[in-house]
């Protein structure tokens, strides 16, 4: 089902999303657990997910890669430009709940922000996180992300509004995410 491997790590490989992957997604998109972390509220049907997959995934200009253990699907981690910094990115990733808290997901942003800084040429690499999300805040701050700032109730998840917290590491920062 996953593509070719572009980035390998100890317990997980980064893979190129294909076509044959949408269905995996479209499933994980619709868990309650994943659309509230990431803010999107609205289901996705077979048709949104193959647009996805084409506007973004194939013609976008950031990087959208699978996340993989043995082989199978666990989630995704990409890097979005930020269009008001050009040499900035945003990084965003999802876990499917199966994968949660077995530091597949610490690994894969771990991986894609030093591909990044490394290949990318970036300056900075920044990330939101929903107030209620304490494990991505706890992550992000465990690669050595820093608090920038928050939008207070910007974000309406759940019947109600929530601060979205910024958090950023520029490249002098970066260490590798501890490793």
């Amino acid at each position: 089902m996953p593509g070719p491997v572009f980035l390998d790590g100890d317990e997980i490989a980064l893979t190129t999303i294909e076509e044959e992957d949408l269905e995996f997604l479209q499933e994980q998109i619709n868990d309650p657990s994943v659309w509230r972390a990431i803010g999107s509220s609205d289901p996705v049907n077979k048709q949104q997910e193959q647009e996805f997959f084409e506007d973004v995934v194939c013609d976008g200009d950031g990087v959208h890669l699978l996340v993989t253990v043995d082989g199978a699907p666990a989630g995704t981690v990409g890097l979005s430009p930020n269009p008001d910094e050009a040499d900035a990115m945003e990084l965003g990733y999802w876990i499917a709940e199966e994968f949660r808290q077995q530091g597949h997901g610490r690994e894969a942003a771990g991986l894609l922000t030093t591909y990044g800084f490394r290949q990318r040429g970036l300056h900075r690499i920044a990330a939101r996180v929903f107030a209620f999300n304490d494990a991505s805040r706890t992550l992000l701050e465990s690669l050595g992300y820093v608090h920038e700032g928050t939008n207070r109730e910007a974000a309406f998840v759940d019947g109600q509004y929530w601060d979205v917290h910024w958090y950023g590491v520029l490249e002098s920062e970066w260490d590798n995410g501890g490793r």
